[in-house]
């Protein structure tokens, strides 16, 4: 129990393994901002790729865990980052159920669809938007090839992970008017359910359970 609590105090990380199943499951919390090269602010909540990576890959070696159970609340972060997660989650050759519980936003939409199956609270919502960067943005033909061959990158890991179609998640990412002086589409619970991002509402015991469903299966 003081292996566990260590865990979650340093990395948010657990392992269920106290169950009648007698199943073990990894348990991944990908919180606030995702870190990536650049540090963010001291008052900043983040969760550090070069953190999750290498849990990523004890999940995948270790033979004693039998699945894997992402939680999501995150507003987006470093893009590359986040895809270098969302590739590693949708590599690993165990069940992978992933749960919205608050937001999914941005590069988080490709964190939420990694999973082999997804559930989102009721409330909780995910955000699909151009990619944008911080700093100085030169104004030359070659940032927006940039710019676009990192949202394509975006859009067919999503198109390729879950049930919605590649044309659909580009009108959503361009569509007007429904963020406040910016592009982009906020799909609230059911309503990721709806576009194909998110397989089912659903909350904590639904994602557990449907884990439990899928490593009985194997």
């Amino acid at each position: 129990m003081s292996e566990n609590n260590d865990m979650i105090s340093k990395y948010g990380q657990i392992v269920l393994d106290c169950n009648d199943d007698n199943i073990k499951i990894h348990l991944l919390s990908i919180i606030g901002e995702i870190e990536g090269h650049d540090l963010a602010g001291n008052n900043v909540k983040t969760t550090k790729y070069e953190h999750i990576l290498p849990q990523l890959v004890g999940v995948c070696n270790d033979s004693s865990i039998d699945g894997l159970l992402i939680l999501i609340n995150t507003v987006g972060g470093d893009v590359s980052a986040g895809l270098a997660i969302a590739e590693m989650i949708a590599s690993i050759n165990k069940p992978k159920v992933a749960l919205v519980i608050g937001d999914s936003h941005s590069i988080g939409v490709p964190l939420a669809v990694a999973a082999d199956y997804s559930f989102i609270v009721p409330s909780g919502t995910m955000i699909i938007h151009p990619v944008r960067l911080s700093g100085t943005v030169i104004g030359a033909p070659q940032t927006y090839e940039y710019f676009k061959l990192i949202e394509d990158r975006i859009v067919s890991f999503i198109a390729d992970h879950s049930n919605a179609e590649k044309n659909k998640i580009t009108e959503m990412m361009i569509t007007k008017g429904l963020l406040t002086k910016d592009l982009g589409t906020i799909l609230v619970g059911k309503q990721a359910v709806e576009k194909g991002l998110i397989n089912e509402v659903g909350g904590i015991c639904d994602a557990i359970n449907q884990l439990k469903q899928m490593i009985s299966k194997q």
